[in-house]
């Protein structure tokens, strides 16, 4: 199975002519590394700008279309060519969305035929806590009901809030720290221990699992070796073109 490494430009870059050279670089850079199936998930603006590799989203609506003022639906994502959406990302749960939306927003996707990433995490690193009960409840909660012939496209992304880009707690403005390949890969299967409870092995084990908090060129081949993940989620690397192309190296030489 192909590693998946998706990049999450968030709000970046600043122009549609440094997005057009950045998407170009990427595609040269890594078209020769087949072992890696390579996303870029760009603000909505720039999607055309995407080339030479699979395009993804940062967000979705569930509804098909209406009076909804700056949304984008699922339907215009997929007619875009949009083949991953990332959903539930921290950030996103931080402006106020709820895991009823998520689980939406989930359901939209796998039935307009794209893949949904799926991410769960907790804020706070707890010593003594082997599995977070938000994550339990982000999983039961954002999957809930979801058809199971539609698991197939589904993509779970383990991204603790507390790893990833700089974040504001509480008013306190805390520095990424990246977390360690064996806690990862630790959480990665306990996240399939609840897949498998919620839907049985066969499904549990087809779900690829990936990991995104501060991933860069240096930890990105521990996370997949060491931590066992199926990829990678990576946020501020993924903008230089060069560090990017070297993640995907190094995680498609395992």
């Amino acid at each position: 199975m192909k590693k998946i490494i998706i990049a999450n430009w968030k709000m970046n870059p600043r122009t549609s002519r440094e997005a057009k050279i950045l998407s170009r670089s990427i595609s040269a850079e890594t078209k020769n590394f087949k072992n890696c199936e390579v996303v870029i998930a760009p603000p909505f603006i720039y999607m055309d700008l995407i080339s030479g590799v699979k395009l993804g989203a940062q967000d979705v609506f569930w509804e098909k279309s209406g009076p909804y003022t700056g949304e984008v639906s699922a339907g215009q994502l997929k007619f875009c060519g949009v083949k991953f959406v990332i959903v539930g990302h921290s950030e996103r749960r931080t402006l106020g969305e709820t895991n009823e939306e998520i689980n939406k927003k989930i359901k939209i996707i796998l039935e307009n035929g794209m893949r949904a990433v799926l991410c769960v995490g907790e804020r706070e690193k707890e010593k003594d806590v082997a599995f977070p009960a938000i994550i339990q409840e982000e999983l039961k909660e954002g999957l809930k009901n979801v058809k199971k012939n539609l698991l197939k496209n589904l993509i779970v992304v383990y991204e603790p809030v507390w790893a990833i880009s700089t974040t504001k707690v509480q008013g306190v403005i805390r520095s990424p720290r990246a977390d360690n390949p064996k806690n990862v890969f630790e959480m990665s299967v306990l996240i399939r221990r609840e897949l498998l409870k919620m839907f049985g092995k066969k499904i549990a084990f087809s779900i690829p699992i990936l990991y995104g908090g501060s991933v860069d060129e240096k930890n990105a081949a521990d996370f997949v070796s060491t931590g066992k993940v199926d990829g990678l989620l990576v946020g501020g690397a993924s903008l230089n073109s060069k560090k990017f192309s070297t993640i995907i190296k190094r995680v498609s030489e395992i």
